[in-house]
């Protein structure tokens, strides 16, 4: 009896405490209170009234709503702001109550945005969360616009900090300065020990303090933090100081910038070290300008260029086109080539493919006296001798070489380097080569041969196991820096380069990598590398890899055009090292997924093949856009598939034409190891179906191992859907529970057919069945009946595709 006692006290001090609180609460509330959605009566109104009373008293009342019973709590629980309805979670959870509902609501009516679908939301707290810190801390959401974001007794930014696992920066590094000032400490702590992983998005060019910023805020989160990973994605003109900033702190190394405070948390050590040269200048040697430097330029071309375009007319952008132009021809009239003339090192400011004059003003013939007055006045003295002239690839000069601009047209100049940039890159054999430090070799593993100095003898801290770069094009200071720190970087457990116009400087990438894979402790398990180009054949390639990191377990490669190998080789060019594409055996290694996608060509089947025969315990292999010079060679790796990698358990190819191999596939479906099998988009049924059709169902039939079967766009259609059904039948050994036969021109009365075909022999649930993209949509009334019986077997996945405007959007296309 003590427990009813207890609930009808709790219930009398709700009605208390609602009596007490209505009348303020009325005379608030603009409009009545909206009854429940079961009808406008006068007991539901009143207490949501008496509800928004106790909800908007929460700082008093909180400890007693804690305790309320659970009917009385869950009609509470939706009134509540979030801050509150956060801290109640672990109350509500304990009474069996569940407030997913409420956030995922939350999300729907302030976010207003709708989760990828392939996305799984566990929590929608969490989530609703970290995305309510991201906008509060980029300025984007407004929380006193709305009741349930705004509590003057709460910090949005601290409170909602703990949930965070994932911290977008974006464009000028917003948010970095909030992040790292004294008032918001506490918040930066907790970020601290909750975050995970930091990405940057759509990087531009940053001024002074806000790199100082972040330099503080990534020695916080990666050095005495959490981070395990940092992923950099669309940055077109890459900032040189910037992006060796992200890459030095991610790989743990630290020093103070200039004139920054010491960090508190480094201990008596690090107050007492005296600022020494930061990142960049350490790693790229003493032939490089200080970081210093850098930043002043470039936030002196950030200012010039705001001036610019406040100033800027109608006739501004055809004058810099002039000047640039003249310019050029000035220096071609005075015989200089622009394209192999060396300039002075490049600071963070410029963009990538400006054409500079020669570095030293004695020798320009097309820089007159006054225009280096002019620009003197922009830019301050170099009281130290100007470094050795270096040759650059897709970079811009720095101090000095800004002298050299003509006149007033230098401020419109770089502002037309800034946007139309893109258009003036070029790709050519001068990515290797770096005035005295190119060494004359494309292999050279010695870091000492590439002007850059040891690592060891900076003070390092925790790094992160994670590194991606998304369409993050590299210059060859870039590569050279990615280099000399994963050469070390034995905390690295995945890499991911995507897109990055690495060219030739994939050798100086797997001599790095060699040396990481020598490194006592080296954890890289995982690669992931795709471009549009590469100097190697992407079999070569491979072998390279997996000859450089026996120890690595997944890996992926794609590249999407053909080798420029066999062309003329480029003027200075050598050509790669020997021992990175030597004919030797290559070693066993551990490789367990191996996915590679092929650039249009005939590819040599001998080479995949030792790729295969040297990775005995290979579980998985993916196949894109292979193409073999005949089916015997495709037969060749078949059988080498199963002599040497017998614990391969999944199978996939890709938008491969397979109408020619069909003995070949016969052969596949008839290994007893393979547990899923994908042919996507391979043309499998292009000739002779009525016989190959009969002979493939025969050989699933007989497999008892085959889990899933993966069919999209092969033009299976209505009959050959109904003599696949001939799998299930009761004469069948099959264990097949995975079919997808999505994009195959299969009409509703077909699908009802097989449907009708598995209930007849009672075949119990198999699994899931994938039917998107099919020609559903031209019988609606028959596909919604055929997916009824079928989901009476089978979880069925499809979607409501429209395939006259798909056949249309293809016409308009051919």
């Amino acid at each position: 009896m003590a427990a009813p006692e207890a609930w009808r006290a709790r219930s009398c001090w709700f009605c208390e405490v609602a009596a007490a609180t209505t009348m303020e609460a009325t005379s608030r509330e603009a409009a009545p209170a909206k009854s429940s959605a079961s009808g406008p009566s006068a007991p539901p109104a009143l207490f949501e009234l008496c509800g928004r009373a106790v909800s908007a008293h929460m700082g008093v009342l909180e400890s007693g709503v804690w305790a309320l019973p659970g009917p009385i709590l869950q009609s509470i629980l939706p009134l509540l702001n979030i801050y509150y309805l956060e801290r109640i979670e672990e109350t509500a959870l304990k009474k069996g109550l569940s407030t997913q509902a409420i956030w995922r609501r939350l999300w729907d009516e302030l976010m207003k945005t709708r989760p990828s679908s392939l996305e799984s939301v566990t929590c929608w707290r969490a989530k609703f969360m970290e995305a309510f810190f991201s906008h509060v801390l980029r300025g984007t959401i407004d929380v006193s616009s709305d009741r349930r974001l705004c509590d003057q007794r709460f910090s949005p930014l601290l409170h909602s900090s703990r949930h965070v696992r994932q911290l977008t920066i974006c464009n000028m590094l917003q948010g970095a300065t909030e992040l790292v000032a004294e008032p918001n400490r506490r918040v930066l702590e907790t970020l601290a020990s909750s975050l995970h992983t930091l990405k940057f998005r759509h990087l531009l060019f940053s001024d002074v303090a806000a790199q100082q910023s972040l330099r503080q805020l990534l020695h916080q989160l990666i050095h005495h933090g959490a981070v395990s990973q940092v992923s950099l994605y669309s940055w077109p003109v890459p900032e040189s100081a910037l992006f060796i900033l992200i890459l030095t702190m991610s790989a743990g190394f630290w020093q103070a910038g200039p004139g920054g405070l010491p960090c508190r948390l480094c201990g008596e050590a690090s107050r007492g070290r005296a600022p020494s040269r930061d990142e960049g200048s350490l790693l790229l040697g003493s032939r490089r300008p200080r970081r210093d430097a850098a930043e002043r330029c470039a936030a002196a071309l950030m200012a010039s260029r705001r001036k610019s375009e406040a100033k800027q007319t109608a006739r501004a952008a055809p004058a810099t086109r002039v000047t640039r132009r003249s310019t050029q021809e000035s220096l071609r009239a005075g015989g200089t080539d622009t394209k192999r003339e060396p300039h002075p090192p490049a600071t963070s400011h410029e963009a990538p493919g400006t054409k500079r004059p020669p570095s030293a003003p004695a020798t320009t013939s097309s820089a007159s006296p006054s225009s280096s007055t002019s620009s003197s006045k922009r830019a301050p003295a170099s009281s130290g001798p100007q470094p050795k002239p270096l040759k650059r690839f897709k970079r811009a000069a720095g101090k000095k070489g800004a002298r050299t601009r003509q006149g007033s047209g230098a401020e419109s100049e770089d502002l037309y380097d800034f946007v139309f940039i893109v258009a003036g890159e070029k790709e050519d054999g001068e990515e290797m080569e770096i005035g005295e430090v190119a060494c004359g070799a494309l292999g050279g593993s010695d870091p000492s041969c590439l002007g850059l100095p040891a690592l060891e003898a900076s003070q390092r801290f925790r790094s992160i196991s994670t590194l991606e770069l998304f369409t993050v094009p590299l210059s060859t200071e870039a590569a050279l820096t990615l280099c000399h720190l994963l050469s070390s970087w034995v905390s690295l457990e995945s890499l991911t380069l995507s897109y990055n116009g690495l060219g030739s400087n994939i050798f100086r990438l797997l001599d790095s990598l060699r040396a990481l894979s020598g490194q006592a402790g080296c954890r890289l398990r995982a690669l992931h590398l795709s471009d549009l180009f590469s100097p190697l054949p992407i079999l070569e390639l491979t072998r390279a890899i997996v000859r450089a990191l026996p120890l690595l377990r997944v890996l992926s490669i794609r590249v999407d055009h053909p080798s420029q190998r066999d062309n003329p080789a480029v003027p200075g060019n050598a050509g790669p090292p020997s021992h990175i594409i030597g004919d030797e055996e290559i070693p066993e290694n551990c490789l367990e997924q191996l996915e590679m996608g092929f650039p249009r060509g005939a590819q040599p089947a001998p080479l995949l093949c030792s790729v295969l025969k040297a990775s005995g315990s290979l579980q998985q292999l993916s196949l894109d856009s292979a193409t073999f010079a005949s089916p015997q060679d495709f037969g060749l790796v078949l059988q080498t598939l199963k002599e040497y990698n017998l614990a391969l358990k999944r199978l996939s190819f890709h938008d491969m034409n397979l109408a020619d191999c069909q003995s070949e596939v016969l052969f596949l479906l008839q290994n007893l190891t393979l547990q899923e099998i994908t042919f996507s988009f391979c043309r499998l049924f292009e000739k002779r179906p009525a016989q190959f059709l009969p002979e493939m169902v025969a050989a699933m039939k007989g497999n008892s191992t085959l889990k899933g079967l993966r069919l999209p766009g092969n033009r299976l259609g209505n009959a050959g859907l109904l003599a696949l059904a001939d799998v299930f039948s009761e004469d069948s050994s099959s264990s097949l529970c995975q079919l997808d036969i999505s994009s195959n021109c299969i009409k509703p009365d077909g699908l009802l057919e097989f449907a009708k075909r598995l209930e007849r022999w009672g075949r119990g649930a198999f699994g899931h069945l994938r039917l998107f993209q099919n020609w559903l949509d031209q019988d609606a009334v028959t596909a919604r009946e055929a997916i009824r019986r079928l989901r009476a077997t089978c979880h069925v996945v499809s979607d409501s595709w429209d395939s006259s405007q798909a056949f249309a959007d293809y016409v308009s296309t051919m």
